[in-house]
């Protein structure tokens, strides 16, 4: 099932920075600059789905893979009402605040070569 999918419009200056803590900030397109800057703006193709994805979903961001570890409780409320969510690649069992997802770790300069414009993300269970 395929939770969510999402196209990149484009990656702010400061992303790649963010990526080095592990840290990944997507906001839908028209997101005020100061968080463009630091912001994955994307235009939503399918989704989100109705109910959150469960931890040990698939997230693809173009050919990268990883697996949700953890939701916090309003994350997917977030994504559905303004196209924001905090991805923190760092495996934690648990989100360290409620409107943020959590996932297996990825190499920060992996991640930082797929996050271009025109690529996909997609959560699918």
């Amino acid at each position: 099932m395929v939770h969510y999918r999402t196209t990149i419009t484009s990656v702010g200056p400061d992303v790649e920075e963010l990526l080095e803590s592990g840290m990944l900030i997507l906001f839908a397109d028209g997101a005020p600059p100061e968080l463009a800057e630091v912001s994955v703006q994307h235009l939503v193709v399918d989704g989100p789905s109705d109910s959150a994805p469960l931890v040990g979903a698939e997230i693809r961001i173009g050919a990268v893979s990883a697996r949700l570890t953890a939701i916090g409780d309003l994350a997917w409320k977030k994504v559905a009402d303004i196209g924001h969510v905090v991805v923190n690649f760092n495996g934690a069992s648990t989100a360290h605040r409620p409107g943020e997802l959590s996932a297996s770790e990825i190499d920060a300069a992996i991640l930082a070569a797929a996050l271009r414009p025109g690529a996909e993300i997609i959560i699918v269970a």
